[in-house]
């Protein structure tokens, strides 16, 4: 058992390698940091007029075998034109969809738990007329905020415009809409304020 654990881990890092080497050619405007590991497929999508930078020890899992949470998909990133995409060092996603087309900014020693998804966009314009013609000027994006050492929950949506404080949790299948301050939970559809969080200081 341990001989395959060993495999297993060997494997992974080799398939990261690999990633690593091929994404340096594919996308020039990538700066990756160091440890990074890649469970499965990580499907990107990044404009060569964009700015990514990701940190160290980030670990992104994209089947099911890697976290039995269970996960749907890939983890997915898309980073459009003009757009800039930060991810902290230490941070974790399983089956995570990002797609960013203004800004976000992920802080440190974050986790964000299978099938969560972060957009800065709405993709579509809400007046039906504009959505017609697919009016692209009329989709509203504003930039996504997310602090260091924030939890979310599995099935998780997190939407334009939120800025999330430090330590925040943000309960499994929420959809967050508005800002969440440091230290606090929120769940639910709209996420709403749960409880503040206490912390021990040894």
């Amino acid at each position: 058992m341990k001989m395959l654990i060993w495999f297993s881990e060997i494997k992974n890092k080799i398939n990261t390698l690999k990633y690593a080497y091929y994404l340096k050619l594919r996308y020039p405007n990538l700066i990756m940091g160091k440890n990074n590991l890649i469970f499965g497929k990580l499907l990107l999508s990044i404009h060569r007029q964009s700015e990514v930078r990701l940190g160290d020890n980030i670990i992104f899992r994209s089947a099911t075998k890697y976290n039995f949470v269970g996960i749907n998909k890939p983890v997915s990133i898309a980073v459009n034109k003009n757009a800039e995409l930060s991810i902290g060092d230490n941070c974790g996603f399983s089956g995570t969809s990002i797609y960013v087309s203004q800004k976000l900014v992920i802080g440190k020693y974050c986790n964000f738990g299978g099938n969560t998804a972060i957009w800065d966009t709405d993709f579509h314009p809400l007046e039906f007329q504009s959505r017609r013609i697919h009016d692209v000027s009329k989709i509203s994006t504003f930039p996504v905020v997310i602090g260091n050492d924030v939890f979310v929950g599995a099935n998780s949506i997190i939407l334009k415009g939120v800025t999330i404080g430090d330590r925040a949790i943000i309960g499994a299948g929420s959809v967050v809409v508005k800002d969440i301050p440091t230290d606090e939970i929120w769940a639910g559809n709209p996420a709403k304020f749960i409880r503040k969080i206490t912390h021990e200081i040894n």
